[in-house]
C-alpha cells in the first residue's frame, strides 16, 4: 500500500455541563483561578449509566455516517481508552457490535492521553501491511469515573467525551493522508501521572508534567512535520492533546505557529484524555475552519509518560 488517509471524523459529548462555578460549590476554588491556571471554563460529565463504550459507539457511528462507507466495509476497530471499567469484552468489540460490523479485528489500546495518535498509527500500519482495508479509530474516556471530586488540584481538569475517525487506504494516485508517526515514552517519569488500583483516582505531579510537556513535546512535533515533509508554517492547524491551555500555548510558541489555527477545545471540554484530539479536530471540521486536504499536526502526550504525533490531511 502507498499509504492511508482519513475519510471522516465524528465526536460525542454528554449533555451535562459542569461549570467552574459548579465546582466552586464542591471544592475550594473559583472560576477566575481555574481559567487563569488551566484555561478551562466548563466540561461535560457522563451520566452514571453512560459507559465508555456508549460514548465511543456514538462517536464511531457519526464518523462512519460521514465516511461514505457501510459497516460491512469496516474490518478493524481500535479504541483508545484509559478509563473503561469493563475489561472483557473489550470496548472495541462493543463498538463493533453496536455498529453491526461483522468479524472485524478489535483491540483496545491504553497509552492514556496519547492514545488516539497511537491508535491512528496502528491502523495506518495495519492497512499499509494489508492486514485491514478500512478501520475505525476511536478515543474515548469517562474520566469522571476516576476523578476524586474532593481534590481541587485534579477535579477541575477532566471531562468525558469520545472522538472517532475512519481510515482507509490511499489510492495509487493519491498522496498519503496520514504521515509517519513519531512515538515513544519516558518510562523514568511514569509516576508523574497515575490511575492505579481497583478503585482508582487520577493522581498527577502537575509541575513535573507541565515541565516535561513544555520542553519535550515541541521537538517531537517538529520531527513529525519533518517525517511528513511539511514545514510548520505550512500547517493549517495544530491539534495537540487538550491538557492545559498554558501547555498548548507554550508548545505553539516554540513551534512558531503564528498563522496556524490552534485547537483550544480545552476551554469548553476540559481534559478528555484519549478523546481530546479527535474531539477538537472534529469540531474544527464541523465548523469548516480547516479546509479539506490541508495538513494538520496532531500531537498526543500524557500518562506514562507517552507521546505520539503525526501530520494528517484533513478529510
Amino acid at each position: 500500500m502507498t499509504g492511508t488517509r482519513v475519510l471522516s471524523f465524528g465526536h460525542y459529548q454528554p449533555s451535562r455541563v459542569l461549570t467552574n462555578d459548579d465546582l466552586a460549590q464542591m471544592v475550594d476554588t473559583n472560576d477566575a483561578w481555574i481559567q487563569d491556571r488551566v484555561g478551562i471554563r466548563e466540561r461535560r460529565i457522563a451520566a452514571a449509566d453512560e459507559t465508555v463504550a456508549d460514548m465511543a459507539s456514538a462517536a464511531a457511528e457519526k464518523a462512519l455516517a460521514g465516511s461514505g462507507l457501510a459497516a460491512s466495509d469496516i474490518d478493524m476497530v481500535i479504541v483508545a481508552t484509559v478509563s473503561s471499567v469493563d475489561r472483557c469484552p473489550n470496548v472495541s468489540a462493543r463498538v463493533a457490535a453496536h455498529l453491526g460490523i461483522a468479524a472485524p479485528a478489535t483491540l483496545d489500546l491504553n497509552t492514556a492521553c496519547s492514545g488516539f495518535s497511537y491508535s491512528l498509527a496502528t491502523a495506518d500500519h495495519a492497512i499499509r501491511a494489508g492486514a485491514a482495508r478500512n478501520a475505525i479509530v476511536v478515543g474515548a474516556d469517562k474520566l469522571s469515573d476516576v476523578t476524586d471530586w474532593t481534590d481541587r488540584s485534579t477535579c477541575i481538569l477532566f471531562g468525558d467525551a469520545a472522538g472517532a475517525a475512519v481510515v482507509t487506504a490511499a489510492g495509487d494516485d493519491e498522496q498519503p493522508g496520514v504521515g509517519p508517526v513519531v512515538w515513544g515514552s519516558a518510562p523514568d517519569r511514569k509516576d508523574a501521572l497515575t490511575i492505579e488500583g481497583w478503585q482508582p483516582y487520577i493522581w498527577q505531579d502537575g509541575q513535573a508534567v507541565f515541565r516535561w510537556a513544555t520542553t519535550a513535546i515541541a521537538p517531537l512535533a517538529l520531527q513529525a512535520c519533518e517525517r511528513a515533509g511539511v514545514e510548520p508554517s505550512q500547517l493549517a492547524a495544530f491539534v495537540p492533546h487538550q491538557a492545559n491551555a498554558r501547555i498548548i500555548d507554550a508548545i505553539a510558541k516554540r513551534l512558531k505557529l503564528d498563522n496556524v489555527i490552534i485547537a483550544k477545545d480545552i476551554v469548553e471540554s476540559g481534559n478528555t484524555s484519549a478523546a481530546s484530539i479527535p474531539l477538537a479536530l472534529s469540531k474544527l471540521i464541523e465548523r469548516r475552519e480547516v479546509p479539506s486536504g490541508a495538513p494538520v499536526l496532531l500531537m498526543g502526550f500524557g500518562g506514562g509518560l507517552t507521546y505520539a504525533g503525526q501530520v494528517i490531511r484533513c478529510p
